[in-house]
């Protein structure tokens, strides 16, 4: 059985003017252990997608389950099978590295000891242990997105959804969130569903692309799979291979001043 599984997936918004059609049936699967990229230019319904299948956001037709359990007849069970880090993050800059973890712990219902057992592994896991008496205010960027993955993953989810995870962060820091996306799917079999706008980030990350356009897939299969079939060549650039898919070109990310680590 797929990880996550999507069939006719859709959801209209009901505006003044008349309904909008924000995702009008998409369909998709990503197994165990998969990096599932998921891309599409602004307004295709990308965002959408990731907040139904999070359960931030009712579905008004098709159907999905997460790990095995329906978005909508199980969403408590879907929330515990996942982590979500958002690509604004969510830290309380008054508190050390060490009492956000324990209290994200605390709100899966860990005991106070198995909190802290689950924030010294994290924090070893993820590079943070030296700055766990730090306040989140005075991370760097690529600090703080180590904290947000680390945020998402004390309940050991078995799907982990990223959205936009490196948006202004300088090449290191985004080389090294790389590197760390690749060693949780490797060492724990994690399913990674992730947004970027970086066309070289999904290149390098993803085992399998979805392109979404106007609230369908207009595309799926592997990177070079997409770049044969629509760009030329395997040699092809996954922008180029983007355009010809979408007739658009990747939206640069608004945010595109790089955050020093």
């Amino acid at each position: 059985m797929s990880v996550i599984s999507a069939s006719g997936l859709a959801r209209t918004f009901t505006t003044p003017r008349g309904p909008v059609e924000a995702v009008r049936g998409i369909d998709l699967t990503a197994e165990r252990g998969e990096i599932l990229g998921f891309l599409g230019p602004n307004g295709a319904g990308k965002t959408t997608t990731l907040r139904m299948l999070t359960t931030l956001l009712a579905p008004t037709g098709g159907r999905a389950s997460v790990a095995g359990c329906d978005l909508v007849r199980d969403p408590a069970e879907v929330r515990r099978a996942c982590g979500y880090v958002a690509q604004s993050g969510g830290v309380d800059p008054h508190v050390s590295v060490r009492e956000e973890l324990v209290t994200q712990g605390r709100l899966y219902r860990l005991t106070k000891r198995q909190a802290l057992a689950r924030t010294e592994e994290l924090a070893a896991d993820l590079g943070l242990t030296e700055l766990l008496d730090r306040r989140t205010a005075a991370l760097s960027g690529g600090q703080r997105r180590r904290l947000d993955l680390a945020m998402g993953l004390t309940h050991r989810p078995q799907v982990l959804f990223l959205d936009e995870p490196t948006t202004g962060l300088d090449p290191g820091s985004r080389a090294d969130l790389w590197d760390l996306v690749r060693r949780i799917r490797t060492a724990h079999g994690t399913t990674v569903f992730l947004t970027t706008h970086y066309l070289d980030e999904a290149d390098a990350l993803a085992d399998r692309l979805v392109i979404v356009d106007k609230g369908v897939v207009a595309a799926e299969g592997t990177p070079d799979a997409l770049k044969r079939a629509h760009g030329g060549s395997p040699d092809a650039s996954l922008q180029d291979t983007f355009l010809a898919i979408t007739g658009r070109r990747a939206a640069v990310p608004e945010d595109t001043a790089p955050i020093a680590v």
